[in-house]
């Protein structure tokens, strides 16, 4: 009879911790399709990944009506910078404390309320759209707000990961949570440029406010041990500070989150100009738009499957350079680029590369960190991802401005390259910098 990819356990081994010196289980085989769903095998998980799916098609539908709806109304490439840079300033000020935050409490507590938050703002949000009054300074206060209630939910979503699935599965659990988050790229765009061409955009808002009932649902069916509060009585700002030194101290978390910080303010930048990309420089319309954020999560998710399948035979520093490059092409051929379906393929292939980059990265950091201090780790992880966004999203607007939206995303694929360059070469010439 043949193996049941869902319920037939993962073989493991103890090899080396790459940065702690504690041994740590991993993965081992032939690659294999059992492997791509092995963390489903999970209830917690495969709860998780089913009410995720449904919500992230939602925050994508209202993620690509925004950027439409912003760039209709003001017809200014600087406002949908500042949207995003207002949506994700809050990580610089509250995604440590979000960290300290998962490591005392319950972290599916932590993400219950953070959705709870995230689904009241998005039914404000549909609201003031219904109304027809809705003005721009509105649509920043509730981005701002919206940022604040991820700088939680980021590290405590993250650092679950865990807790809901096994050491030698988190590997398969961060990839497939990705292939999650790109699917929903691949679905939710295509389902706005529905809703926005045939009854209005007023729809998306309310479906994305809807979808987090099952994010929402699938928590509280979980079953899990009754959490007990670490015994430390440290004061908040000493629980933070712990987190910081506890990375300084392993020279490779160091560098992962330097490169991802470059990346997250030069690379991710492209996907802030995508509005005016498809407008300006495309002259295409809400469809045609809609299919490009489609093509790049059909990327993503096959980045992310790839990840899944073969992650656990494949030296982490191929996938996180060879994937970073690959993105960075891409950006590249997108400065010069104008046929429309040359230009899906440059997103959906540069999306595959990113993924590769991505979920290898989050990975790697997951697994070289302890379980007490994962929360806070996450949590500077999630400043350097969400924080220095905004940085990207003014940088990206202002140098349109002065150079145009394509050759704006050909720099940031110059600036992307050239860091992993120079990581590849700093950690050839230093090779103590995989420890300590």
């Amino acid at each position: 009879m043949p193996e049941d990819p869902v319920n037939t356990p993962a073989q493991v081994a103890s090899v080396p911790q790459e940065v702690t010196g504690q041994p740590r289980r991993v993965v081992v085989g032939d690659i294999s399709w059992r492997h791509t769903f092995a963390s489903l095998r999970h209830r917690n998980f495969r709860l998780f990944f089913a009410g995720q799916f449904v919500s992230l098609i939602g925050t994508w539908v209202q993620n690509t009506a925004l950027g439409w709806l912003v760039y209709q109304m003001t017809g200014s490439k600087v406002m949908l910078g500042t949207l995003a840079a207002v949506g994700s300033a809050p990580m610089l000020l509250l995604s440590v404390w979000g960290g300290s935050v998962a490591d005392r409490h319950s972290k599916r507590t932590v993400v219950l309320w953070t959705q709870i938050t995230l689904m009241l703002l998005a039914f404000v949000l549909t609201a003031l759209v219904w109304s027809q009054r809705i003005q721009p300074w509105q649509i920043l206060v509730l981005a701002a707000l919206g940022g604040a209630a991820m700088a939680f939910d980021m590290p405590a979503r993250q650092a679950f990961m865990v807790e809901m699935t096994s050491p030698e599965d988190l590997t398969n659990a961060v990839s497939l949570n990705s292939s999650v988050v790109n699917g929903a790229r691949v679905v939710g765009p295509a389902v706005a440029g529905l809703l926005m061409a045939s009854i209005g955009m007023t729809w998306c808002f309310l479906f994305n406010g809807l979808s987090f009932l099952a994010v929402i649902g699938s928590l509280l069916l979980m079953r899990l041990p009754r959490f007990v509060p670490p015994a430390e009585t440290a004061s908040t700002g000493r629980h933070v500070w712990e987190g910081f030194a506890y990375v300084a101290g392993h020279r490779r978390v160091s560098i992962l989150l330097g490169l991802f910080g470059v990346v997250a303010v030069f690379g991710w930048s492209y996907s802030v100009l995508l509005p005016a990309y498809a407008s300006d420089v495309l002259h295409v319309g809400e469809r045609e738009y809609a299919a490009l954020l489609s093509a790049n999560g059909v990327g993503a998710l096959l980045g992310a499957l790839t990840v899944a399948t073969c992650g656990h035979r494949v030296r982490p520093r191929i996938f996180i350079l060879g994937g970073l490059w690959l993105f960075s092409a891409m950006l590249l051929l997108l400065a010069v680029v104008r046929w429309y379906p040359l230009v899906l393929v440059c997103l959906a292939i540069g999306g595959w590369g990113m993924l590769l980059y991505f979920a290898t990265t989050n990975t790697l950091i997951q697994t070289s960190v302890s379980h007490e201090m994962r929360g806070r780790v996450m949590g500077i992880w999630a400043l350097v991802f969400g924080g220095m966004m905004p940085l990207g999203g003014l940088e990206s607007v202002l140098l349109s401005q002065a150079v145009g939206v394509s050759w704006t995303i050909g720099v940031g694929g110059l600036v992307c390259g050239g860091a992993g360059f120079v990581t590849w070469w700093f950690v050839r010439r230093y090779p103590s910098s995989s420890g300590h």
